[in-house]
């Protein structure tokens, strides 16, 4: 897994790449992004045919200094589950009952 930053010159904006190589994915079909920085609402990651999902997002620099994200994953049996990358910044709890956790990014400067 890897998640890179890139700084807009032109704009108060982050430019972050979010991947997820086959081996991390598991058994994943398909994963969708659900981070703060949108209001959880997922965006599904593209897959490719080496089996890594990619996506890259223009998050403001303006609005926050951090965001808290998740992966969702779908197994081809409709199994659902959760995908934390191991390059985050730091891990909170994510507030539900289930003890489960949320990657947090440092994206200020």
């Amino acid at each position: 897994m890897s998640i890179k930053k890139q700084y807009l010159k032109s704009k108060p904006q982050v430019k972050v790449t979010f991947e997820i190589e086959k081996q991390d994915a598991q058994d994943a079909e398909n994963i969708s992004l659900l981070s703060e920085h949108n209001n959880w609402v997922a965006i599904e990651l593209k897959k490719f045919k080496n089996g890594k999902f990619k996506i890259a997002e223009n998050i403001s620099t303006e609005e926050r200094e951090s965001f808290q994200f998740i992966y969702k994953a779908t197994a081809a049996d409709g199994r659902e589950f959760t995908i934390l990358p191991d390059d985050a910044s730091s891990y909170v709890d994510n507030g539900m009952t289930d003890g489960g956790q949320n990657a947090v990014l440092q994206i200020a400067q």
